[in-house]
């Protein structure tokens, strides 16, 4: 027996459309991943990108269980003493988007194919979306 390896000119893409409204914040972003890799598929194959697209809407509206409201996330500008924070409670004020790209950009691989991978995420923090034409499927979490 041979091993199939799938073939980048016969991946067939879908999107997917996920409404964000009251839901779990890693539990969310565990499927997503695993949409956005293609392991759902038949086909799946770990060094190709055989995954989705995917649109997050709602954004704005993502919770978190536990003591995480009070989580604290950092970045560095590359200057001395350039250490950024930023508490849950801003950032789900200010940039909501970035919050769901970060937790599901670390479920991915860290190299050039997760980057791929990351690129067919589209997430926006209100109920518009301007892919309409792609028609996705309204899935369910």
């Amino acid at each position: 027996m041979k091993t199939f390896n799938a073939k980048v000119e016969k991946i067939e893409r879908e999107w997917f459309l996920i409404d964000a409204k009251n839901k779990i914040l890693g539990r969310l972003a565990t499927q997503v991943a695993t949409i956005l890799k293609g392991k759902h598929k038949v086909d799946y194959t770990p060094n190709i990108d055989t995954g989705d697209y995917i649109i997050i809407i709602n954004a704005e509206n993502i919770s978190v269980t536990g003591n995480k409201k009070e989580k604290v996330y950092y970045h560095h500008t590359g200057f001395i003493g350039g250490l950024k924070s930023t508490s849950f409670s801003q950032l789900i004020e200010k940039n909501p988007v970035k919050i769901i790209k970060q937790a599901v950009k670390g479920m991915l691989p860290k190299n050039s194919l997760g980057r791929k991978m990351c690129k067919k995420l589209k997430i926006y923090p209100k109920d518009n979306h301007p892919h309409n034409c792609q028609k996705p499927q309204i899935l369910d979490i």
